[in-house]
């Protein structure tokens, strides 16, 4: 047998980050928002329109995303079949999301096919078919996949933290993708409704690519063609305010051999000023291997395979989440051990060794992150929902790189919340509740779901 031993190549010089300039213009009622990459021969085409669960009323969440789906059930002038046919001739597919703040459909081709694909793009977000057979099976997979995906440890937990934090009253105090008793209910008329209330608007065409090759103003009109309605309004921020004490919220799971937790508080908006401060310091605590809490209760402890807290930052509202599976014998002092790692980060910060880590990884996600015209694309995304500055991807490397342990244990302290953390736990309340009231770590309730 023949042994062959190569030298392990060594890492080679990075390099340096940069971000292409921010390109603009006004054409035909919409924006349109473009990063330059010479010499890329693919390039991505994305309509972002404020259209986000947001929108939503109360009483059809998930209306949203059942809409999306519809939409790849054909268009005015073409079947489904035809569509895709027409799709798959440019080498290419329609990619639809929805977030909190909106909808996005995108197309990725070859420069010269971009044209036509933002042409078929736009075809499928105004003018849709939306013939209501189509709507009604959508919708019913829909609540079926919610059903099937709320069977599963987690969902419930979810959604009691969330309307703990903000409140059932409000849209953003719901599921995003609502539930499968709310999209169950959604009518025709309700889905149809949402397309003419918020697909309408010109919107904001996101285009990474080679400029020298691409018409940005043709671009432009292909996307905003048959908009009627002027952009909505952006409502301000929600107050950040929260609890000053804590409670424990119980999900009861009978049974379960492992108690699902979800701790969290709210948060800031994405574009505070303390953006960049307050999540690395959620990487000390919770957003690593290395962390702080994963070390204690994984390492330390073996409470958990792994344990993550981070910040959900949206345009008008946030929140702070940790989350974990343990085995439910020991739930209650998992629950002791991660409230007093995440009071002991907001009262002594961090150190110059943990944040030299944190700079490194969360710096080096972004050089790595940024490598095709889709990522490109989504970095446009961020500046355009959260009015942020032309140059602010270009800034944010250093930002990180020279974040100070002054900077980032002064946001810890502002923005964490150990007093006033709901502590949702989802296990089996028979087995778990008098060890839970024992913790003296709050009030135990049961949630009503």
């Amino acid at each position: 047998m023949t042994q062959l031993i190569a030298q392990r190549p060594e890492p080679g010089t990075p390099r340096p980050y940069r971000f292409p300039a921010v390109v603009r213009r006004s054409v035909a009622g919409g924006s349109v928002v473009a990063a330059d990459l010479p010499g890329h021969n693919l390039a991505v085409a994305s309509l972002l329109l404020d259209a986000g669960g947001g929108r939503e009323t109360i009483g059809v969440e998930g209306v949203a995303e059942v809409l999306a789906k519809a939409l790849e059930e054909g268009t005015a002038s073409r079947s489904a079949a035809d569509y895709a046919v027409a799709l798959e001739s440019l080498g290419t597919d329609l990619s639809l999301s929805i977030d909190w703040d909106s909808f996005a459909a995108t197309v990725q081709v070859p420069v010269a096919a971009l044209p036509a694909a933002v042409e078929l793009l736009a075809e499928a977000v105004r003018r849709p078919k939306l013939d209501p057979a189509d709507i009604e099976r959508v919708r019913d997979d829909e609540a079926e996949s919610l059903r099937l995906y709320w069977a599963n440890p987690g969902p419930r937990a979810d959604a009691v933290l969330r309307s703990d934090l903000f409140g059932a009253e409000v849209r953003h105090g719901r599921p995003l993708s609502g539930d499968p008793r709310t999209v169950g209910a959604l009518s025709v008329d309700d889905v149809v409704g949402f397309h003419r209330s918020w697909f309408m608007a010109p919107g904001t065409l996101l285009v990474a690519g080679d400029l020298s090759r691409i018409d940005l103003d043709a671009l432009g009109r292909a996307a905003f063609a048959g908009a009627d309605e002027s952009s909505p309004v952006v409502g301000e921020p929600f107050p950040a305010g929260g609890r000053t004490t804590r409670r424990i919220v119980l999900v009861d799971r009978p049974g379960s051999v492992q108690s699902t937790l979800r701790l969290g508080h709210t948060a800031p908006h994405r574009s505070h000023p303390d953006y960049v401060p307050m999540t690395l310091g959620a990487i000390v605590l919770g957003g690593a291997f290395t962390s702080r809490l994963n070390h204690l209760l994984r390492e330390v402890r073996g409470y958990t395979y792994g344990i993550r807290s981070e910040y959900g930052l949206s345009r008008r509202f946030g929140r702070f989440v940790t989350s974990a599976g343990v085995q439910t014998a020991v739930t209650a002092p998992a629950l002791v051990d991660a409230v007093g790692e995440i009071a002991r980060t907001q009262s002594e910060g961090v150190t110059e060794p943990e944040l030299a880590v944190a700079r490194d990884w969360r710096a080096g996600q972004l050089s790595v992150g940024l490598q095709t015209p889709r990522a490109y694309a989504s970095a446009l995304s961020t500046l355009v929902v959260h009015d942020l500055p032309d140059d602010y991807h270009a800034r944010l490397r250093e930002s990180l790189l020279h974040a100070t342990v002054d900077e980032v244990s002064a946001a810890t302290a502002a923005h964490l919340n150990a007093e006033g953390i709901t502590l949702v736990v989802e296990g089996d309340a028979a087995a778990i509740r008098s060890e839970l009231e024992a913790t003296g770590l709050g009030e135990v309730v049961t949630a009503a779901i």
